[in-house]
């Protein structure tokens, strides 16, 4: 994908932060115990993860540049989940307002970076820069409010998010395969250095949502040595810095 410059990205990663508290905003009480588009998580849990997101995003930009970088969860993944689970136990009414003051920490944070700081290195990835961190904001936000199944999907990924997630979700191609994106009308995108080829045709969307291990809305075709076969494998959410060569991303 082209690079977006340091005013676009914000301005994306604004809007979707825009977005998703509206979303949360708007949400009735009712509905935050239903059930989320993610497997086994309700929307408690998801409000819960977004809260926390947030909550560890702004510090890592309140941060940038401390040595050493200060974990971006406290306690690691581990305690992530506890406080997901933890969080996700309050009541309703008082879990959407504590999710809503946290994205507008978030956003305070956002517009204090300067230029400068784009580059100063965060406790995202162990290191990651704040340019780095932005695009996870990115990420989280627009992937986790089409989660809600509410008011968005995948269908709302605009081009350049999807564009962003086909370079970013790449190292999420096992070492021997090659996938070969073919977006309707538009130029195909190669994935991956194996020898064992798959294509895959389906809109833009559907197939950075199955990238991102997201339902898809439409059919996504894989074909083989020109036949029809299954869906290939993916490995685990694996994301690479812009730092980072294609190689270089592995963990």
């Amino acid at each position: 994908m082209s690079e977006l410059t340091q005013t676009e990205l914000t301005h994306k990663v604004l809007a979707a932060l825009s977005k998703i508290r509206t979303l949360v905003r708007t949400m009735d009480p009712a509905a935050v115990t239903e059930p989320s588009v993610l497997p086994g998580w309700k929307r408690t849990q998801l409000l819960a993860h977004v809260d926390g997101f947030a909550l560890a995003a702004t510090r890592q930009l309140d941060t940038a540049g401390s040595q050493p970088p200060f974990e971006m969860y406290d306690g690691g993944m581990e305690r992530r989940h506890e406080a997901i689970e933890l969080t996700a136990m309050m009541r309703p009414a008082a879990l959407l307002a504590r999710t809503i003051e946290s994205l507008d920490a978030l956003e305070t944070s956002i517009g204090g970076i300067s230029p400068e700081q784009w580059a100063l290195a965060t406790g995202f990835r162990d290191g990651g820069s704040v340019e780095d961190l932005f695009y996870a904001i990115w990420r989280e936000l627009v992937i986790h409010t089409s989660d809600f199944a509410l008011s968005y999907s995948v269908a709302d990924w605009d081009p350049e998010f999807c564009a962003h997630l086909f370079e970013a979700l790449e190292p999420r191609v096992p070492e021997s395969r090659r996938y070969i994106l073919q977006p309707h009308g538009a130029q195909r995108i190669t994935l991956g250095h194996g020898a064992d080829t798959t294509v895959l045709s389906g809109t833009a969307f559907d197939l950075a949502a199955w990238l991102a291990g997201r339902q898809t809305l439409g059919p996504v075709q894989a074909t083989a040595s020109a036949d029809g076969t299954e869906l290939p494998e993916l490995g685990p959410w694996l994301v690479r810095l812009k730092s980072e060569s294609p190689k270089q991303a592995t963990s």
